[in-house]
């Protein structure tokens, strides 16, 4: 469209004035439309720009196409704040295309306002805090300004109060304010007023605030208070009060306390009552001696405060009769011997009782009530004094008397005032107590024990194990109760070997034997024994019987021998005069059985006589039979059991006690020499020593096998010689007689044994002499005064007589142990030429050199031998 002046009065300026509400009409112009525009204004009259840009204005239609400019109130126009001029520009359009724009110009104007508060005044009701006793001073600044920065007056309303404001609107205290007296509370009118009589005004509290200047004060007069002892806790004592100026309006903030606290008393730190809180008891210390109590009593007006009052009050406590009579102690016991004589004085009870009230008019007390079963033997002198005597007479013994050592009996001790506060006080039980005495009648030992038997006879086997029992003895006493009889032997029952053969039991009077009985030895033993019950003692003869029993068995000498008897002997000779004899102590010699049990093969040996008689005779019962085999032991070891049941029938051996002693016999049987290949008679020297080494004697097996190097060297040393001998001997002639071959044998087991026992005996075939050896090492040694043997068993032996001459009193001294010289002329002497064989023996010639024939003997036996019937040496 085409831009033609539509709006009628623009441009154009105008003016507003500052702080003009909405809706203020600033401008009016109208709207000329053109013919055309036959249906009038398309787009109504619009501000399209403003320059500065604002809100602050809008049109509106007053009717027709008259319009105005009015203000929106948003913003508010102020004249100090805002632009002073705003540029509007205005656009129209009609309903026939032509627009039209213009200018309205509006200036706004400066208009007097009033003061305005800032800060906090100027949004709320400010209250202000002051405590009190604070000195003046400045508490507040009031802030306000105008609008058109004009010089403002402060002023306050009412005029009265104790407050000032200055030019600036500090408002100043004008004094120190005491919240006792003063008002607590003020309101101030703060009125500030512009140069043109414009003003605001705002209010101001000021709250004064309580402090804690002022001491309590104690409203209680009373300062002595006096309760009885024993009091319940809880039981309130006083109500003390007091006050605080400092709250006068306000519920109290008192507290109270008991500085130092004490244990028998609290105080309520609210209300100030005080109270019991613990136990008071006005018969023990220190309350037995000072029966005040004093309290300090504080009152503060704040747990950190200063402000402190003090009060002391007393509390006097009253004794009461709260404790019964008490008896240390409660139960007593007494001991009286029986036959007490009556009116004999037991006990004083009075010097065990007491009563601990304090006051004398409630610790009396008095005895009565004496009770119990066998109470009318004892009596109390007064109900005061409290004295138990005896009134009868107790007999232990006495059959009516009822058996009791022991009476039981009870005293009542009563409080004799009245117990005031026993309805009051439950908790008080009982005043009165109740005294148990025990009187124990001590026996007296009246009576001396008294034996069953005035005397005890025994009779015991004298095989009896040791240990055993054999009888009983008892005695009793008549005193009651029954005393503990003792029993023990004082006399007799001993003997020069045993200190004590027998043994009593002290309690159960059991007799018992220590000791092996021996019959043969002693037949009766006689020994005294005594009862006691430890006061008095009684005696009684105990008399023992041994009975004899088989238990010793024969002992016969000797107990064992060593025999040589010749293989020709004749039947029923007594083998080399041999007997044996025999004893025993319990039997008769007429039982003795002599029997062999061992060893007797072909039974060519028996004892003569074989029973009946304690001495009995080795006889050969049957001829030997070497040639056809039937015997081949050449040496006998006879086993000879000698038995004491000879008299008993064979019923009574089965029942009867047999003893057997027991004889050892060795028996060597000699072969007769023959002729074959017999030419020299020879020997063999056997030397068996034993030796038993100590770790100590360390120089005698050096010192032994030195001496047996020596020796060896030395026998060595004659063997060259004889050697070079016989190479220089001249031949012998034919038929003549041969020279003897001496053939030297040494079986050297050298040992030694010191303290040798000889435990074996033997006869030697050649001298018949007895002789003693020991059967482990050989050592022997002739037996003093032995008796030859007979002639005939002489003969038997002679044969190896010529080896014996090197034997000494010790058969345990070996040849080897001779000097070097001996030696030798023992060696040139059998180099001479033997003499003739004897009877049963025969030459037979050989060859050049000589023969001879040797049997080796055993290691135990002496060291010499006849010519061996068979083997070549």
């Amino acid at each position: 469209g085409r831009r033609t002046q539509l709006l009628k009065g623009l441009p154009a300026t105008s003016t507003v004035e500052e702080n003009s509400a909405a809706g203020v009409s600033v401008y009016s112009f109208n709207v000329t439309v053109s013919p055309l525009a036959s249906e009038g204004v398309a787009i109504l009259p619009t501000i399209v720009n403003s320059n500065p840009l604002t809100e602050a204005f809008d049109i509106e239609s007053k009717g027709g196409l008259e319009f105005r400019v009015i203000t929106t109130g948003n913003p508010v126009l102020d004249y100090e704040t805002m632009p002073k001029s705003f540029d509007l520009q205005i656009f129209v359009e009609d309903t026939a295309g032509r627009t039209d724009i213009n200018t309205l110009t509006i200036q706004v104007t400066d208009k007097n306002e009033h003061p305005v508060f800032r800060g906090n005044v100027a949004i709320q009701t400010v209250t202000i805090y002051v405590l009190e006793r604070t000195p003046p001073e400045r508490i507040y600044q009031v802030d306000a300004a105008d609008p058109e920065n004009a010089k403002l007056k402060y002023s306050l309303f009412p005029a009265t109060v104790p407050f000032s404001i200055g030019k600036s609107g500090a408002i100043f205290s004008t004094k120190e304010f005491d919240y006792e007296k003063d008002p607590h509370c003020y309101f101030l009118n703060i009125t500030v007023t512009d140069p043109n009589g414009l003003n605001s005004t705002t209010t101001v509290i000021i709250n004064i605030i309580n402090i804690n200047d002022e001491s309590p004060y104690f409203i209680t007069k009373q300062r002595i208070y006096r309760i009885p002892e024993e009091q319940s806790p809880g039981t309130i004592v006083a109500n003390i009060t007091a006050k605080d100026p400092d709250d006068e309006d306000s519920p109290s903030r008192l507290f109270y306390s008991i500085q130092p606290s004490d244990r028998h008393f609290s105080i309520n730190p609210a209300t100030g009552v005080l109270q019991v809180s613990g136990r008071i008891d006005r018969d023990a210390l220190p309350l037995r001696l000072h029966p005040n109590i004093s309290l300090m009593v504080w009152v503060e007006d704040g747990f950190s405060s200063s402000h402190v009052s003090k009060m002391e009050i007393t509390v006097i406590i009253d004794d009461i009769n709260d404790n019964p009579p008490e008896c240390n102690p409660s139960d007593f016991r007494k001991e009286a011997n029986e036959n007490t004589t009556p009116g004999t004085f037991l006990i004083d009870l009075r010097n065990y009782c007491k009563d601990i009230d304090v006051d004398p008019s409630n610790n009396q007390f008095s005895f009565t009530g004496l009770s119990g079963f066998g109470s009318n033997n004892f009596a109390l002198e007064s109900t005061v004094s409290g004295r138990l005597v005896m009134t009868g007479t107790i007999d232990l013994e006495n059959p009516a008397n009822p058996g009791i050592e022991v009476y039981t009996l009870t005293v009542r001790v009563q409080d004799t005032a009245q117990p005031n506060y026993s309805s009051k006080y439950p908790f008080y039980i009982s005043f009165d107590n109740i005294i148990y005495i025990y009187i124990r009648i001590k026996p007296v030992n009246e009576f001396f024990p008294v034996f069953h038997n005035l005397s005890y006879v025994f009779s015991v086997s004298e095989i009896t194990k040791v240990g055993s029992s054999i009888g009983r003895v008892h005695a009793m006493d008549k005193d009651w109760p029954p005393s503990v009889i003792t029993y023990s032997i004082v006399a007799g029952a001993g003997n020069r070997d045993y200190t004590n053969i027998f043994w009593i039991s002290p309690t159960k009077g059991d007799v018992r034997i220590l000791a092996r009985l021996d019959y043969e030895t002693t037949q009766k033993h006689v020994f005294t024994i005594q009862a006691s019950d430890q006061e008095k003692s009684t005696t009684a003869s105990v008399t023992v019987n041994v009975l004899e029993v088989n238990d010793e068995e024969p002992v016969c000498s000797p107990n064992f021998f060593s025999l040589q008897i010749p293989v020709d002997l004749a039947v029923g000779t007594n083998i080399n005069g041999f007997r044996i004899e025999c004893q025993d102590r319990d039997s008769d010699p007429r039982s003795f059985r002599y029997f062999i049990n061992q060893g007797n093969e072909n039974s060519h040996f028996i004892f003569s006589p074989s029973a009946g008689s304690n001495t009995s005779r080795l006889i050969l019962a049957s001829r030997f039979d070497y040639e056809s085999g039937l015997d081949t032991n050449w040496i006998y070891s006879l086993r000879v059991h000698i038995t004491d049941d000879n008299l008993l029938s064979a019923r009574d051996k089965t029942t009867h006690l047999i003893q057997t002693g027991t004889v050892t016999l060795r028996i060597r049987v000699i072969p007769n020499p023959t002729t074959a290949t017999t030419t020299t008679p020879g020997f063999t020297l056997v030397t068996r020593r034993e030796n038993l080494y100590s770790p100590s004697a360390w120089y005698v097996p050096f010192t032994i096998s030195l001496g047996s190097l020596l020796l060896l060297g030395l026998l060595g040393h004659l063997g060259l010689l004889l050697l070079a001998r016989l190479r220089h001997t001249p031949a012998r002639k034919a038929g003549g007689t041969p020279l003897f071959h001496f053939t030297f044998c040494v079986s050297s087991q050298t040992m030694t044994k010191i303290n040798t026992v000889f435990d074996g005996e033997a006869r030697d075939p050649v001298t018949g002499r007895m002789y003693e050896f020991n059967t482990r090492s050989g050592a022997r040694r002739w037996k003093k005064g032995s008796d030859p043997l007979q002639p005939g068993l002489a003969m038997q032996g002679m044969s190896s007589a010529t080896g014996n001459s090197s034997q000494g009193v010790e058969g345990a001294e070996a040849p080897s142990r001779k000097e070097p010289s001996e030696k030798k002329k023992e060696l040139t002497a059998a180099t001479k030429p033997a003499a003739k064989p004897s009877a049963g023996q025969s030459e037979i010639p050989g060859p050049a050199g000589l023969r001879s024939q040797k049997k080796k003997q055993e290691s135990e036996d002496v060291g010499l031998s006849s010519p061996a019937p068979q083997g070549r040496s």
